[in-house]
């Protein structure tokens, strides 16, 4: 790997001091931000989780409703005794009301789990974002060391400034 000797009159330039600092505050910024985009990642995957399992768990309560009402209808087809199969039908309509009565509650905590899994993912969005705008600027400000053009540091600060604005956007949603 090519290395880059610093030179007196490179290590004269006063802005050099000045660039390097902003490169490691940028590189602090950058760690905080993903570290931050890293954890709303697996949050948002918990909560896909979770919002899953609660669809699961409704789909299975309406299947139970759905199998209590068939087995109805067959008991009522083929019943010879209506006073002896009464008392199934009555714990099968009682089964099949429970079940679906369930899966009200069940329905609204899936939707629930699932608006958080949407707010995770925003999160992680707005983290990533700046995560990059945070990359670019340590680069850009970097580049000043090999082409010694005040473009750089000040063109990747503004890119800094963007991705801490998304973090903190990120980090606040």
């Amino acid at each position: 790997m090519t290395e880059i000797e610093v030179t007196p009159e490179h290590a004269a330039d006063p802005k050099t001091r000045v660039v390097g600092i902003l490169v490691g505050v940028i590189g602090i910024f950058l760690s905080v931000v993903t570290i931050a985009s890293h954890r709303a990642h697996t949050q948002a995957v918990i909560e896909r989780t979770g919002a899953n399992d609660a669809w699961a768990f409704y789909q299975a309560k309406k299947i139970r409703a759905s199998v209590s009402d068939a087995a109805l209808s067959v008991l009522e087809t083929l019943a010879p005794d209506a006073a002896k199969a009464a008392d199934a039908e009555h714990k099968l309509q009682a089964t099949r009301d429970k079940e679906l009565g369930d899966t009200k509650q069940l329905e609204a905590e899936a939707r629930a789990a699932e608006m958080k899994t949407e707010l995770e993912e925003k999160r992680a969005l707005k983290l990533d974002i700046g995560e990059g705008l945070l990359e670019l600027g340590l680069v850009l400000t970097s580049l000043y060391f090999l082409a010694r053009n005040d473009f750089f540091p000040i063109f990747g600060v503004l890119c800094a400034i963007g991705g801490i604005a998304m973090g903190i956007l990120g980090w606040l949603l």
